[in-house]
């Protein structure tokens, strides 16, 4: 099935285009475009996604919202988008919650926290857990509207130029890791830096960086981030699964019919399990290859590492919330839900995993 059939069957399924279910005074003929940028590059997966969603609303809207879509520096720089949607320049941004942790302390939260939710316990959250309403909060505070567009699932920890086995090994490395695994990083000493996609590979070859972590091994593969290091790690501890967000001039949103309203909303939706789905789906060949044929030595973070770091983000996460009363709430919208998280996904997806390996199959 291709990405669009994709985006256009999940969005019926979950009712996007009931235009027949829409009483006829909601449908208007008025025709509206909006210009939408992103901090992510055409060609790669996230870039094909966007324009994918942008057809879809223009096709499902009958033309009445057409989305003209700016790729990563066609019209703005990757961070700026946010800047751009906030100056009228734009009605939409596309991009992750932590790259705009400059507009506001507790907006790094939306995307992932460190031992936090996985992508499905995220989408609980975000669907049926209230998340969409709690990120809402910390968005509309900027005058934006939020909805999740996108989850990369469980990303790697990252590559190293050298092998790091303990906590002394982070002490001065120059390293590439956004939102709040970064800022748990710096507590040992890492010299955090954030960098675009497009600067990520020049910073690794000309050493200005010592390491970076992007997303997993598709995303990671088609970087040629193999081309500088080595070092694969796992597990993905800062970022156990990250939500992708679209965010809308609130005054734009708020002028859009019902209808219209629903209909990006319905194409948001689909377009989050599109990516999520097709990560999922490409991951697994990407590392064989990455292993077989480029000989990239894929290796586990020590216990003591791991320990350190988890005890270090049960102090530094609290701390960095508290910093605003959006970032308070926010964190213990998350961790309330986590917490019920915890019992049944230890019966059922950690529980099966563990049978499943002794199958065979």
């Amino acid at each position: 099935m291709d990405r669009r059939n994709f985006i256009k069957k999940t969005a019926m399924a979950t009712g996007a285009v009931a235009a027949t279910t829409l009483a006829a005074p909601a449908v208007v003929s008025a025709k509206t475009q909006w210009i939408a940028v992103s901090a992510f590059g055409k060609a790669g997966l996230l870039g094909q996604a966007l324009g994918e969603f942008a057809k879809f609303v223009g096709t499902a809207s009958g033309g009445r919202l057409t989305i003209k879509v700016y790729h990563a520096g066609e019209l703005v720089k990757p961070l700026e988008a946010m800047d751009a949607v906030l100056s009228g320049t734009a009605q939409m941004g596309y991009g992750a919650p932590y790259y705009w942790a400059g507009k506001s302390d507790a907006i790094s939260f939306v995307a992932a926290m460190p031992y936090g939710l996985t992508a499905q316990e995220q989408n609980a959250w975000l669907y049926y857990g209230g998340g969409i309403a709690e990120a809402d909060k910390i968005y509309n505070g900027l005058g934006l509207k939020f909805l999740p567009m996108g989850n990369t699932g469980n990303q790697m920890g990252g590559w190293y130029r050298k092998e790091v086995k303990s906590v002394a090994d982070l002490k001065g490395l120059k390293f590439r890791m956004p939102g709040l695994g970064g800022e748990i990083l710096k507590t040992f000493g890492v010299n955090v830096v954030l960098l675009p996609g497009k600067e990520v590979l020049p910073a690794l070859t000309t050493g200005a960086i010592d390491g970076t972590e992007w997303i997993g091994p598709a995303a990671d593969l088609g970087k040629g981030l193999f081309r500088v290091c080595n070092n694969y790690y796992y597990p993905g501890w800062h970022e156990p699964a990250t939500i992708l967000d679209g965010f809308f001039d609130k005054k734009a949103w708020d002028a859009l019919p019902p209808d219209l309203r629903e209909i990006v909303e319905r194409a948001a939706a689909a377009t989050n399990l599109f990516i999520l789905s097709k990560f999922q789906a490409i991951n697994n060949t990407a590392m064989q290859k990455l292993v077989r044929e480029h000989h990239v030595k894929v290796r586990r973070y020590s216990d003591e590492l791991i320990n350190a770091i988890g005890a270090k983000a049960a102090e530094v996460l609290p701390e960095l919330a508290a910093k605003s009363p959006e970032g308070k709430a926010i964190y213990k919208h998350i961790t309330d839900f986590r917490r019920t998280m915890l019992d049944w996904s230890g019966y059922s997806e950690r529980a099966f995993m563990e049978v499943r390996d002794k199958a065979s199959l």
